[in-house]
């Protein structure tokens, strides 16, 4: 029987289906329906009629239904990291901390809106003002619109649901229609707590419906992490609304001189490689000092060559396949492209279906395009630099800037390039695939806007109000 969606916390079903496929072996793990613009029309209109209710709900009524998603998550996580791996192809031991992830991601969210703190706000600094004080909440904006990726189809997706849950803000979920899963299952989860079932909808529609429901004045704010051409266009679809956009990112990692050599390379063998590359943050440029090059290299070689590619259902698996063939024909072209213009291959550089084995490039360009995108893929290129300031010059060449990593123990190069690297994020002796789902999380240029993080998530899925009280006796 085809899985259901969720149309205003009612599961439904219907005769339009499409098959979801394991990328390792092409198995069909789910057959899901698709909604029909009645049932995306139904969402949108619970998720409107609701919000009077939604938004009054008191705190421990929200924060008891996001702990509830939160201890459930826990009791299903194999369940659902398997879930994971066999409809994204993202290897187990990965998806396993994938679940985990989600399961501290509601739990996050029920301790922020625990502590919602509101303000108060002395006003009489000025004689003309008198004796008056403000007190400024925040309050929801209004319904959320949530666009998920295909690589993190549980946790991307929690990252949504659970700040918009937490402030009172109806949410209708788009997830990915190559793993539309996890977000199903989640709204299983949903309907087991005391939120207003109309809460929740959970659509897997195609990407140019979501365009339409996007410009749909009824929705308030946006939520998408996807590419960054369809960012900027939902972004300009309704200038009113408040929009969250995480687009994608070209990751630099700089390994100085007084590094640990062997941590960095360990570290980014796992950056650049632990999703087949198939992640925003995921390490793809190395800049390393001209006077280690030489053993880092090797360093990272082994490194590399050590991962296991293979079953992502293979406990020993490091690496697992690509999404589908589209991408894997992405990232031969461009290492294709790379070589022929000059670059050598350290290591892979094979395309094996549906895997691409890890490869590592040097010799590279900035107007290549395997330095200057975003490849998707189990690619990092390695190239060397003599000035510290150079490098970040050289992790700054790109249109992205979400995430960066810094290999130095020195206190005033990582306080240099924390103020000297355009992007959102400078992790410090580890990779620029390190994210703590509690930390503000986005990027700067064509990386988006906005942020996500509970907290911040939170911040813009609402809007301050002012309440000014005259005539107090302070």
């Amino acid at each position: 029987m085809a899985k259901s969606f969720l149309v205003a916390g009612i599961p439904t079903t219907s005769t339009d289906t499409f098959e979801v496929a394991d990328p390792y072996n092409a198995e069909v793990v789910a057959e899901v329906c698709s909604p029909s613009d009645t049932d995306v029309e139904n969402a949108l209109g619970a998720a409107h009629g609701c919000f009077d209710e939604s938004r009054k709900l008191p705190i421990h009524v929200r924060a008891e239904g996001l702990m509830h998603i939160s201890r459930r998550l826990k009791e299903r996580a194999d369940e659902i990291a398997e879930l994971i791996a066999r409809e994204g192809g993202k290897p187990i031991k990965w998806a396993r901390v994938e679940a985990d992830r989600a399961v501290a991601t509601f739990r996050w969210a029920a301790e922020e809106i625990r502590r919602e703190p509101g303000e108060l706000m002395r006003l009489d600094t000025d004689e003309s003002l008198g004796p008056r004080a403000a007190i400024i909440r925040r309050f929801p904006r209004g319904p959320v619109l949530a666009i998920a990726p295909f690589n993190f189809p549980v946790n991307l997706v929690a990252h949504k649901m659970a700040p918009a849950l937490a402030v009172g803000a109806p949410v209708v979920i788009k997830p990915a229609t190559k793993t539309p899963l996890g977000a199903l299952v989640l709204g299983e989860i949903f309907l087991e707590t005391e939120f207003p079932k109309e809460m929740l909808s959970v659509l897997p529609i195609s990407g140019g419906r979501a365009g339409e429901l996007a410009r749909d004045e009824r929705f308030k704010k946006i939520s998408f992490t996807g590419s960054s051409q369809v960012g900027w266009e939902l972004a300009k679809a309704d200038p009113k609304k408040k929009v969250t956009l995480e687009l994608g990112g070209n990751a630099g990692v700089i390994v100085h001189s007084d590094a640990d050599l062997e941590h960095a390379a360990e570290r980014i063998a796992f950056g650049g490689y632990y999703q087949a590359g198939q992640s925003c943050v995921s390490v793809q440029r190395v800049f390393v000092h001209s006077d280690v090059a030489g053993a880092f290299k090797e360093h990272l070689r082994a490194a590399v060559e050590g991962l296991t590619t293979g079953n992502p259902m293979d406990e020993a698996t490091d690496v697992g396949p690509l999404i589908d063939k589209e991408a894997l024909d992405k990232v031969s072209l461009w290492v294709d492209e790379a070589v022929q213009a000059g670059a050598e291959i350290v290591t892979g550089g094979k395309r094996e279906d549906p895997f691409y084995l890890p490869t590592i490039l040097t010799n590279t360009t900035s107007g290549m395009k395997v330095r200057r995108d975003e490849i998707f893929g189990p690619v990092t290129t390695l190239d060397t630099y003599s000035d510290f300031s150079e490098a970040i010059d050289r992790v700054n060449e790109t249109n992205y800037g979400l995430q960066a990593g810094v290999f130095t123990n020195d206190m005033q190069r990582i306080f240099y390039a924390h103020r000297e690297i355009q992007a959102g994020g400078v992790v410090v002796n580890d990779v620029s695939a390190f994210r703590a789902d509690q930390m503000p999380y986005g990027g700067t240029k064509d990386s988006g806007t906005g942020r996500e993080g509970l907290r911040w998530a939170m911040e813009e899925m609402t809007e301050p109000k002012v309440l000014v009280l005259s005539n107090v006796d302070l």
